[in-house]
């Protein structure tokens, strides 16, 4: 009975909740936005101005003050975020969700973000190290000083808000830096694949990456024979996916700058959007306003974080995406056979190091409702013993993780001189300082001046790849150094007048060093390619548009060879008429798009399981990067040995053949959904998407304090990025996570918008105010000029020594 009077209660306030939000409930949850604030610390006045967003604008007379504000706004509106972040990348999600969140947390241990940014706190110079105190010393003044403005999230997730240090920010740092080290996944994905069916046959569905602006490019990446490992059973190796698909900062995302020549203002536009699971309420990034009398900027950064990752400053604009260099290799690891604590490297035996961590699990029959968990992680010279937080592993061989990051910290961190750089040229520089994030940077100046440069130190191997987890055969270490920051991408005024990344290979054929096996397919910067190459300025509606364009390349390709093998039978000619007449957009008023990727998907099923076996499919096509160009290759050359099934004996089916059978396995599935008739198949009702709070993520209450679902456009093809699981389809997952289009001849303001809103807090009118916008396309603006701030200024609050 106890579970069905929590229901009730649980239901009648969610009922009250959706009747008395517009009028009492913000008031439960909100903090001081106006009148004055002592805050001890601060060197001199500081004044917050809050604007329609309630986004907040920092006036300060300083740097140390305005960063230590910055600390503090950021906790007034996302301090449970905080918490929710720091306690996921410090592996303490058990102390919220018990049990279930167990293995979660040992993953995360055994990683080590934690210890490295402890580490890396230790070596900071005094400067950077300044830089983040100010602003950890801002987020503890708000906890100490506001106790009355603490976010009502606490109570309801039962735990109190902790101090912050300047390890917690950093943690936060490399969480984000081994979120975008994705190459692990392509490199379990080519071991599962040789396991399999061999490493020749193998080869043969290795991924092409294409960089579109070398027409040298050999289209192609495959491992050497030399690295491959062989003798670990395959089921162990879909196990140790799961090392990788915990991912919950999966970047993605495109930016792009213009210069003055294709610029209707006649100065550079810098256009941004990073892609990632935005799911979770009010999204990843916090925006803010900053004004000293040095510096001014308008800008957002992971919450956590002081100053900013992406935006404009009176000098500057900056935005990034993933570049996928690859920092992490695996290794296969031999334990010595008679000595269980050691490892061989060839006939050298070395002690395994032991680190103990306690995990604190809530456990409601606990003493104090926690008790407590030692767990050993057992590292090698090269890493942690990664194998080891999975179970069933009956091996004498583990799995060990390499990360750069590890191993190439200095004692300071560029991005944080993005507030004073004055020139694309002090960009350059300070990309050359930000070991940790492997990431692409397109930047502009008021000079007229565009940039990139790919950020990261990324190891040289001397066996020149990094596909496959490499054998540890003796003490020969096969990281040989750095490639050199001179020789990292990058570029300064193209000839063409503009640059872009789109998370695909930017390195030429002829570049000296492996850089990466895992790239995106090429189709979202070929079709910005066709738009920034098209005659004429770009105004910002241009570039706007820009981020929700919906052409979908791999359709134009691979549709209408698709539809002429539908046409050709009876069942399917329905299905293959719609396609035949589709101008591949993937609108969500079209039922196209629909038929489309579920034929796909189920035809890339067809292709595949009949010599991986389900659950190797399941894995290898959770990775759309490993395998969309290549299955391309495939259909547009018309023939294939892997399009024979080889369950059916002497019969071989060929790519008309399964082009049907998929069109009807995906007619039976939607007519399951939808109802009989394919034109009413539309991609808005399928490919959905829906944002949910921290707090509710399923269950009853989830669309009252989420959006519930929202038909969305694009794909993940698409500029319009919306990315789904290709083994769950098709409700998105990675989408756009703030999208702005900052002209540097606009001194008034910036566009950007958010799929939430500014703070945190449940039932603030600002936890999801721009999530329709964000869907239709409507602009919202950061304001950047003292007059467009005062004019949109609602609320003033001024702190004080």
């Amino acid at each position: 009975m106890k579970w069905i009077k929590r229901l009730l209660y649980l239901l009648i306030f969610l009922a009250i909740a959706y009747f008395a939000v517009p009028r009492f409930l913000p008031y439960l949850n909100d903090y001081q936005k106006d009148g004055e604030l002592k805050l001890p610390g601060l060197e001199k006045s500081v004044t917050i101005k809050r604007d329609e967003k309630a986004m907040a604008y920092i006036y300060a007379e300083n740097l140390h003050d305005a960063i230590m504000a910055q600390g503090f706004v950021t906790a007034q509106d996302r301090l449970f975020q905080m918490q929710l972040t720091r306690l996921f990348a410090q592996g303490r999600i058990s102390e919220l969700a018990g049990e279930k969140a167990r293995a979660l947390d040992t993953r995360m241990r055994t990683f080590g973000l934690h210890g490295i940014a402890k580490k890396q706190a230790a070596v900071l110079n005094r400067e950077t190290r300044d830089f983040f105190q100010w602003y950890v010393d801002g987020v503890n003044a708000f906890i100490k000083e506001c106790p009355k403005d603490a976010h009502l999230e606490f109570k309801l997730a039962g735990i109190k808000p902790e101090l912050w240090t300047v390890a917690d920010s950093l943690s936060v740092l490399y969480y984000m830096g081994f979120s975008t080290s994705a190459n692990i996944q392509t490199e379990i994905v080519a071991q599962m694949l040789i396991e399999a069916v061999g490493p020749d046959k193998a080869m043969e569905i290795m991924p092409i990456n294409i960089n579109p602006d070398d027409p040298t490019d050999p289209k192609k990446s495959a491992p050497h024979a030399s690295a491959v490992p062989y003798g670990f059973p395959l089921s162990n190796y879909e196990k140790l996916f799961a090392v990788a698909s915990d991912r919950h900062l999966r970047v993605g995302s495109n930016n792009w700058a213009v210069s003055p020549a294709l610029s209707a203002g006649g100065k550079p536009v810098l256009a941004g959007d990073p892609h990632l699971d935005t799911r979770i309420l009010p999204g990843v990034w916090y925006p803010f306003g900053m004004i000293t009398p040095e510096i001014r900027v308008v800008g957002a950064n992971i919450p956590g974080l002081p100053g900013f990752a992406m935006g404009r400053t009176s000098y500057i604009s900056v935005s990034m995406t993933n570049n996928y260099g690859d920092m992490q290799d695996l290794y296969v690891e031999t334990v010595h056979p008679t000595r269980p604590d050691h490892y061989l490297e060839g006939k050298v035996s070395h002690p395994f190091q032991v680190v103990e961590e306690k995990l604190k699990i809530k456990d409601k029959e606990a003493p104090g409702g926690y008790r407590v968990e030692v767990i050993k992680i057992r590292s090698t010279k090269r890493g942690p013993v990664v194998s080891e937080v999975l179970k069933g592993l009956e091996t004498d061989k583990v799995i060990t993780l390499r990360w750069a990051p590890v191993e190439s910290m200095g004692d300071s961190i560029g991005i944080f001189r993005f507030l004073t750089a004055k020139s694309v040229d002090e960009m350059h520089k300070a990309l050359e300082d930000v070991p940790m994030l492997c990431l692409n940077w397109v930047f502009a100046d008021t000079s007229g001046n565009i940039g990139y440069r790919a950020s990261g130190k990324i190891p040289i191997r001397s066996n020149n790849d990094g596909t496959v987890p490499y054998r540890v055969v003796d003490g020969n270490d096969n990281w040989k150094g750095w490639i050199p920051q001179s020789r990292m991408p990058h570029s300064t005024n193209p000839g063409k007048g503009w640059l872009g990344t789109c998370n695909h290979k930017v390195v030429s054929n002829d570049y000296p060093y492996y850089y990466s096996s895992h790239f995106s397919p090429s189709y979202r910067y070929r079709r910005l390619m066709e738009l920034l190459n098209s005659p004429g300025p770009k105004s910002i509606d241009d570039h706007w548009q820009y981020q929700r364009d919906e052409k979908n390349l791999l359709a134009e390709k691979i549709a209408p060879i698709m539809a002429k093998a539908l046409l050709a039978h009876k069942d399917t000619e329905e299905m293959g008429e719609l396609l035949s007449g589709w101008n591949f957009m993937d609108r969500p008023d079209l039922a196209a798009p629909t038929i489309f990727q579920a034929t796909y998907l189920a035809f890339a099923r067809l292709v595949f399981e009949d010599e991986l076996g389900e659950k190797a499919t399941d894995t290898f096509l959770g990775n759309w990067y490993f395998w969309q160009e290549r299955l391309q290759k495939m259909v547009l050359s018309g023939s294939s040995d892997w399009f024979d099934n080889v369950n059916t004996g002497e019969r071989s089916e060929t790519l008309n053949d399964l082009f049907h059978q998929a069109a009807l396995k995906a007619k039976a599935q939607l007519s399951e959904k939808f109802g009989n008739d394919p034109r009413k198949w539309l991609w808005g009702k399928a490919h959905t998407l829906e944002l949910v709070s921290p707090l509710r993520r399923k269950g009853p209450g989830k669309g009252l304090l989420g959006s519930g679902q929202m038909p969305m456009g694009g794909s993940g093809e698409t500029l319009y990025r919306g990315l789904y699981d290709p083994n769950d389809p098709f409700s998105v997952t990675v989408s756009a996570s703030l999208r702005m289009v900052a002209d540097m001849s606009d001194d008034e303001k910036v566009a950007a918008v958010l799929p939430g809103g500014i703070t945190g807090r449940l039932f603030s009118p600002h936890h999801k105010d721009q999530v329709q916008s964000f869907m239709d396309g409507t602009k919202r603006y950061w304001w950047f000029s003292d007059k467009a701030i005062d004019a949109h200024t609602e609320h003033t609050l001024q702190l004080n020594p």
